[in-house]
């Protein structure tokens, strides 16, 4: 089958794209390269400029290339920037969600993976967020994400499709220095921008009831991710076998159920993508610091709205259904990154 991966340029997408490349899944990329690089395509895969918004382009992006599965990453996803501008937040990622859809239904295309996010949540007060923690987003961002899980599973009862939704917790790392996040929006980004400026990295808020008193997250290597869509996505095409992933992102071939004869069309699936293990922002300061060389002690500002205490995932139902746990720790996360960062920053240095 061919994979459709909209977004596949970006950040995140083009890991996705590696890995199903090195997994010998064949794909296509369809990108409108407002925020993504072609650089960052694997060789072999191509790459379609278009908008999602353009449903003649999505038409022929999808018969030409005759796609039978679509990965949909391609999104707006900065929470502030959607406060800010939240008609073109449901625009782009709702609106651009409907088209992709109405173009999927009538192509006849049978398996569709939502990238979704932890930000459905909202700022739950539990110790693990589970995928029954009530979803109740806070920003408009968030919202466009949980209206487009509904979106997704509504049109894949009312077509046949086999569906599935996966909510990222924090995104961190790089599978090689070229992919890495060259966006500020992210707290290790954002850490890393501060110290190559000669500037201390920012806390928001130390006063949480926490055991070091700032916020706790949890961090996924994007490499780790991008394996979890590939598992995903193979669970959505009827193939057993996705246990056999491993830490090098290799997936037993399994058994395909679909060419067997299997229905897979009534699957779905709603997982969350996390280590579940939290990290204190003021722990990931540390090691950052560690790493980079840049011991600057960092300055702690005022809460930002909105921020949890806590927010946590609880991984069980993933592994239970696609055999699947993340294997990279935090420390390759940021040493990932900052490779990256200076690949991109050639001015950064060692402190």
């Amino acid at each position: 089958m061919t994979w459709l991966i909209t977004g596949g340029a970006g950040y995140i997408g083009a890991h996705v794209a590696r890995s199903m490349a090195a997994a010998g899944e064949r794909a296509v990329v369809l990108d409108d390269l407002s925020t993504g690089v072609p650089e960052r395509v694997p060789a072999g895969i191509p790459l379609v400029r278009g908008s999602l918004l353009d449903r003649g382009a999505v038409d022929r992006t999808l018969r030409e290339h005759e796609v039978t599965g679509v990965v949909h990453l391609a999104a707006k996803k900065q929470v502030g920037e959607s406060v800010e501008q939240p008609l073109r937040y449901y625009r782009e990622n709702l609106h651009g969600l409907t088209v992709l859809l109405e173009s999927v239904a009538a192509a006849g295309v049978r398996r569709f993976l939502f990238s979704s996010s932890a930000a459905v949540y909202g700022v739950p007060d539990v110790e693990l967020i589970t995928e029954r923690t009530p979803t109740v987003p806070i920003n408009p961002y968030g919202e466009t994400k949980l209206a487009g899980e509904w979106l997704v599973r509504a049109t894949g009862r009312a077509h046949g499709i086999a569906t599935g939704c996966l909510r990222y917790f924090n995104v961190a790392g790089a599978a090689a220095p070229e992919l890495a996040d060259t966006g500020v929006f992210n707290i290790i980004p954002m850490f890393f921008d501060r110290i190559s400026r000669g500037e201390a990295p920012r806390i928001f808020g130390d006063d949480y009831p926490t055991p070091d008193g700032t916020c706790i997250r949890d961090y996924i290597h994007v490499a780790d991710l991008a394996e979890a869509h590939l598992a995903a996505a193979r669970w959505l095409a009827g193939r057993e076998g996705t246990a056999g992933l491993t830490a090098g992102g290799n997936l037993a071939a399994g058994r395909d159920l679909a060419a067997s004869g299997d229905l897979t069309a009534g699957r779905d699936l709603t997982v969350n993508i996390g280590r579940g293990e939290g990290v204190s922002v003021r722990e990931l300061a540390a090691l950052v610091a560690e790493v980079t060389g840049h011991r600057v002690p960092p300055v702690v500002e005022a809460r930002r709205p909105g921020d949890a205490a806590r927010a946590v995932a609880s991984v069980g139902l993933i592994a239970e259904k696609l055999g699947w746990t993340a294997s990279r720790g935090v420390r390759e996360m940021v040493e990932s990154a900052w490779e990256g960062w200076r690949l991109h920053h050639p001015a950064a240095s060692v402190g």
